[in-house]
């Protein structure tokens, strides 16, 4: 059975989705609408609801499955799903959240033994005790959150999956280039994003929180490895240096970091978030698009397309 990305423009879709945003907006008109953002286990495509009232609001909300017909156009470079119906699931007709959410390809249990193996790498007893601490305050949270709300790793467990596949690639510029402090540069892939299981609200519908809003998942995060050392009775160069790495990994001001990085793991950490992220974007938009064609505009890319070649 075909899924949602699996439909081409101009083809006519009858599925169930679920709705994984929404928000509302005002046309210049001043009509009210919403913008949906819709998803099957394949991924998601905007669509918009025109002339909507309080009730579709309260109606079609995140984490609301829907059964939806209408057909897939392009606009600005991107699919789009025009809504010809749209109603709620009924429970009788037997669809649930699990048959709709995408996941990581691993479980969230092998995932977390590969990040573990990761310790045995390090040696500073003071980074590892900070880390491990709260690695398991968050560890339930840890495991199924995804890493953003669109965009790269946004997914069930794909803050754990991003964090991993980081890891291997620090391993790897690690083992490439000694000098690094494994310590600082695990630590700092570990803990960075950590912030974002109070940032978010979870792994369905994931919405920002008001901590979230108000702090943002760096400053929480901060916050969380000083608490960590009063707890620990840890004092020292390491928690600034952890904290560092957290408050820096956007890399510039403008990209939401406090400080530019001023440690070299904390470029490096930059850099492998940077590489992690972008990579899954590519790799999912280029799943999208058939050989000899590019894909869909990625918006986070500065909104380019990109060549699928008709090799291998």
């Amino acid at each position: 059975m075909k899924k949602l990305l699996d439909y081409q423009v101009g083809e006519s879709i009858d599925l169930y989705l679920m709705i994984k945003q929404a928000t509302k907006g005002i046309t210049t008109k001043g009509s009210p609408f919403m913008t949906v953002i819709l998803q099957d286990k394949s991924g998601d495509l905007e669509a918009k609801l025109w002339d909507t009232t309080d009730a579709h609001v309260e109606t079609y909300r995140a984490g609301t499955i829907v059964r939806v017909g209408g057909d897939i156009h392009e606009y600005r470079g991107k699919n789009q799903l025009r809504i010809k119906a749209i109603r709620p699931a009924k429970e009788e007709e037997g669809v649930t959240i699990a048959d709709l959410i995408p996941s990581s390809e691993k479980s969230k249990e092998v995932l977390f033994e590969e990040l573990m193996a990761f310790f045995f790498e390090m040696k500073n007893p003071q980074i590892q005790r900070i880390t491990r601490h709260l690695l398991k305050k968050h560890e339930t949270a840890f495991k199924t959150y995804p890493a953003a709300t669109r965009n790269h790793h946004d997914y069930v467990s794909g803050l754990i999956d991003h964090v991993v596949s980081m890891l291997n690639l620090g391993k790897a510029l690690a083992d490439l280039y000694p000098s690094l402090n494994k310590d600082l540069l695990y630590a700092g892939i570990i803990l960075h994003d950590v912030g974002k299981v109070i940032e978010l609200s979870g792994p369905i519908g994931t919405q920002y929180t008001v901590e979230g809003n108000l702090l943002g998942h760096i400053t929480i995060m901060v916050n969380e490895i000083e608490k960590a050392a009063e707890e620990l009775n840890i004092e020292g160069e390491e928690v600034m240096l952890l904290q560092h790495m957290v408050l820096s990994h956007h890399g510039k001001e403008e990209w939401g970091s406090p400080k530019r990085p001023m440690l070299k793991e904390a470029e490096m950490l930059h850099y492998i978030d940077n590489i992690d992220a972008k990579m899954n974007m590519l790799d999912r938009a280029l799943s999208q698009a058939k050989p000899g064609e590019f894909t869909e505009r990625i918006f986070p890319l500065e909104n380019r397309s990109f060549y699928k070649p008709t090799f291998e």
